[in-house]
């Protein structure tokens, strides 16, 4: 929660808030995201409006994952710029008997960025939409990792020159009498 108290309705103050605060469960995907608890730090402009409080400014934090090729983890160092408005609840609530803000766009989305009786603006929810937006859908850990191979699993950044010999199911009956065939030749040599 962000205490917005001394800019209120005093449209043109403006401050800046910077904190290190403790990431929220759940900021990113299965594959890759910032842990919950992981420090993330808010560098923020807090700018008083007509309609609210506009916030904007970066977040920073580490998100961890794994390769979605090879399955390594990997870090990756984040930085996203955030900007939300947050309406002042009497705004809202006008805007919402309206249907609309000013601008024409439908406020029932928007309910969640909206300043509580005590001004206080949640942070949460716009960190979750700018973090988790982004982090990358396909993480890697180089652009040109290799992954692993199909048949059997081996990393193939490890192998280059990895591969199998794989035969044509249509053509194993034929293999094997090639395989036959090579033994024969074999003892009549000897």
């Amino acid at each position: 929660m962000l205490e917005t108290h001394e800019l209120s309705r005093r449209a043109g103050s403006m401050r800046t808030h910077s904190a290190t605060v403790q990431a929220p469960s759940d900021l990113g995907t299965a594959v890759i995201g910032i842990p919950e608890g992981s420090d993330l730090e808010l560098d923020l402009r807090l700018e008083s409006v007509m309609e609210g409080v506009l916030v904007s400014g970066t977040v920073r934090g580490t998100a961890k994952g794994e390769c979605s090729r090879c399955l390594d983890d990997i870090t990756r160092e984040l930085t996203v710029d955030v900007t939300e408005l947050f309406a002042y609840p009497e705004k809202a609530a006008s805007s919402a008997k309206r249907g609309s803000d000013d601008t024409g766009s439908d406020l029932e989305d928007d309910e969640e960025f909206v300043l509580d009786d005590d001004d206080m603006a949640d942070l949460e929810p716009v960190l979750r939409d700018s973090v988790v937006t982004a982090l990358p859908f396909q993480p890697l850990c180089r652009d040109d990792c290799p992954g692993l191979c199909s048949e059997c699993g081996a990393r193939l950044a490890d192998d280059p020159g990895h591969q199998h010999d794989v035969v044509d199911p249509r053509w194993s009956a034929l293999q094997s009498m090639l395989e036959s065939t090579s033994v024969s030749d074999e003892t009549k040599e000897s």
